[in-house]
C-alpha cells in the first residue's frame, strides 16, 4: 500500500493529519525558539552560556513532560493527556511573549516544554496503536514528518515576522494551538486496543510498569531505546538550535542565517518520506541504522565545510538524513513494548532522550564560550550519533509487519 493509498482511508486519514497538526504546532514551537535566541542575543546581549541555559530549558521541561505525560497516558488514555498536554504549551508559549526578563523566560520555556514533551510519545503511541501492521511504521514517519512542516513555519515567520515586528510576535503565534484542541476534542478517539485493556492498565502503578520495561523480555529493547534517543536527541538539540547561531558564527548576517537555516529545512521532508518508503520496504533498524551512519557523516562534513555552498550542501544533508532518522525512531519505539506499558516505556525512553536534549545546547554554549572550533563541536556529534547507529545494530530487533503485541 503506497502513502496516498494508506491516506484514502477516511480514519486513517482523519487521525494522521488531527494528530500530525498537533505535531507541526510542537516543532513549530521548538523551531521558533532557535530564531527567536539569536535575536535576543543582540538584544538582551545573552552570552553564549546564557544562549544555552534558555534553548536548554525546553528540554528540561520535555524530560518531566515525556515520563510524566507517557504514564498518564497509560492511565487516563492517549486523547486526554495528548489535549492537556497541546494547552499547556500553548497557553506558556503565549504569556513568554510578555517576559521582560530573562529569568522569567527561561521559566516560561520550562513550562513550555513539560506541554511539547509530552505531546510528542502520546501522539506516536496513538497512531501506532490505531494503525494495521502493514502501515503502521509508514504512518508514524508521515506523522513524523509534520515536524518538518512545524519547523517550516517557524523559519518562515522568524525570517519574515521577526526581523520586522520583533520575537514577541513569534511567541504569540505560538499560542494558536489552543484553538486547535477544541477540534482535536471531537476529531481524535483512543485506539480499540488500548480502550479494551484501559480498565486494567490504569490499575498498574508507575513503579510495575518501570520494572516491567525492565524486565527480562524487554530489557535489551529498553537499554537499545535509551541509547538511541539520548544520542538522537542530543545530536539533534545540538546542532539545530544552534544551526542559525552557528551561521552568524560562519560569518553570515542574522537575516543571511536565517534564509540559509530555510533552505536547510526544506531539506527535511524528502527525509521524512524516503523513511517513510524504505520502513516498509527493508526495515526499522535499516532505517536507523543507514540514516544515523549519514547524519553522522553529514555532520562532520557541516562541521569543516568553509565554502557558502558546502555549508548549505551540508546542511541540507543533515536535515534529510537526521529527521528520516527521527521519523524511524518514533515508529520504532512503540512497537517494542505491549500495550499495558507502551505510553509508559516511550514516554522513558522520550525522557531520556530529552536528558541529552538538556545537556546539548548547554554543552555547546559552553565550548562556543571558550573559543573552541565549529569543527571540533561538530566531530563530537558525529561521534555521538555513531554510538546511536551502533547501538541499534547491535542491540535492536526488527518489527516490521508484526502486529504490536497487547
Amino acid at each position: 500500500m503506497s502513502k496516498l493509498e494508506l491516506l484514502r482511508h477516511p480514519k486513517q486519514r482523519k487521525l494522521l493529519f488531527s494528530a500530525g497538526f498537533s505535531w507541526l504546532f510542537d516543532a513549530m514551537d521548538v523551531g521558533i525558539i532557535s530564531f527567536i535566541v539569536t535575536a535576543l542575543t543582540a538584544e538582551w546581549k545573552l552570552s553564549p552560556q546564557q544562549v544555552g541555559v534558555l534553548t536548554s530549558m525546553n528540554s528540561v521541561g520535555m524530560v518531566i513532560g515525556a515520563a510524566a505525560a507517557g504514564y498518564m497516558a497509560d492511565r487516563f488514555g492517549r486523547k486526554t493527556i495528548l489535549l492537556w498536554t497541546l494547552l499547556i504549551f500553548s497557553v506558556a508559549s503565549g504569556l513568554s511573549a510578555l517576559a521582560a526578563s530573562f529569568a522569567v523566560l527561561c521559566l516560561l520555556r520550562f513550562i513550555t516544554g513539560i506541554g511539547l514533551g509530552g505531546e510528542l510519545p502520546v501522539a506516536s503511541t496513538l497512531v501506532s496503536e490505531s494503525m494495521p501492521a502493514r502501515d503502521r511504521g509508514r504512518a508514524v514517519v508521515l506523522l513524523e514528518s509534520f515536524w518538518a512542516g512545524g519547523w517550516l513555519v517557524a523559519a518562515l515567520v522568524s525570517y519574515f515576522v521577526i526581523p520586522k515586528y520583533g520575537w514577541q510576535i513569534a511567541f504569540v503565534i505560538g499560542a494558536l494551538p489552543a484553538l486547535y484542541a477544541i477540534y482535536l476534542r471531537k476529531s481524535i478517539e483512543d485506539a480499540p486496543r488500548f480502550k479494551e485493556q484501559q480498565a486494567s492498565v490504569s490499575k498498574l502503578s508507575f513503579g510495575s510498569k518501570f520494572k516491567s520495561i525492565w524486565a527480562k523480555e524487554h530489557s535489551r529493547s529498553t537499554l537499545m531505546l535509551w541509547i538511541l534517543w539520548f544520542t538522537v536527541v542530543f545530536s539533534y538539540y545540538g546542532m539545530f538550535l544552534w544551526l542559525p547561531s552557528v551561521m552568524v558564527l560562519k560569518g553570515f548576517s542574522l537575516v543571511k542565517s536565517f534564509e540559509y537555516v530555510l533552505i536547510m529545512t526544506i531539506a527535511q521532508l524528502p527525509g521524512y518520506f524516503t523513511a517513510a518508503y524504505f520502513i516498509e520496504k527493508f526495515g526499522r533498524k535499516f532505517v536507523m541504522v543507514t540514516y544515523l551512519t549519514l547524519t553522522a557523516l553529514s555532520a562532520l562534513w557541516f562541521g569543516y565545510a568553509d565554502t557558502e555552498g558546502m555549508l548549505i550542501a551540508a546542511g541540507i544533508c543533515l536535515s534529510f538524513f537526521n529527521l528520516g532518522a527521527w521519523g524511524g525512531m518514533y515508529a520504532y519505539t512503540p512497537e517494542l513494548y505491549p500495550t499495558r506499558v507502551r505510553s509508559t516505556g516511550v514516554g522513558l525512553a522520550t525522557s531520556v532522550g530529552r536528558v541529552g536534549g538538556v545537556i546539548a545546547p548547554l554543552l555547546v554554549g559552553v565550548m562556543v564560550g571558550k573559543g573552541i572550533s565549529i569543527d571540533t563541536i561538530f566531530g563530537m556529534f558525529f561521534v555521538i550519533v555513531l554510538i546511536g547507529a551502533i547501538g541499534v545494530l547491535l542491540l535492536g530487533k526488527e518489527t516490521k509487519g508484526r502486529e504490536l503485541a497487547d
